[in-house]
C-alpha cells in the first residue's frame, strides 16, 4: 500500500508539474526527441502530460524494472534492425 501511495503522490506531483511548464520547455523537448507524427501539437498536450506522469512515477518506484524493459526493448529493436537489413541485403542481390 506504500508503494501505492508513494506512487500516486510522484504522478500527481509530475501530472501537475509537467501541465504547468508544459509551453516553457516540456513540450520543446519532446519536440527535439520525437519523430514529426509525434510532435507534440495542441490536442495531445494531455496525453503526453498523463503519459509523461505515469513513466516517471513508475521510474521512481520500480527503477529497476524499467530499465529491464528499456534494455529488451532495446536489444530486440536491435534485432529486428539487423534482421532489417539483412533481408534487404538479400532482396537486392
Amino acid at each position: 500500500m506504500t508503494i501505492f501511495i508513494i506512487w500516486v503522490i510522484a504522478f500527481a506531483l509530475i501530472l501537475f508539474f509537467a501541465n504547468k511548464r508544459w509551453d516553457s520547455g516540456v513540450s520543446h523537448g519532446l519536440d527535439k526527441m520525437l519523430p514529426d507524427v509525434l510532435k507534440t501539437h495542441g490536442d495531445n498536450r494531455h496525453v503526453w502530460v498523463v503519459a509523461l506522469a505515469i513513466l516517471g512515477a513508475t521510474t521512481l518506484v520500480r527503477p529497476v524494472d524499467v530499465l529491464l524493459v528499456v534494455i529488451l526493448l532495446t536489444v530486440i529493436g536491435l534485432v529486428v534492425a539487423k534482421l532489417a537489413s539483412f533481408a534487404a541485403d538479400k532482396a537486392a542481390h
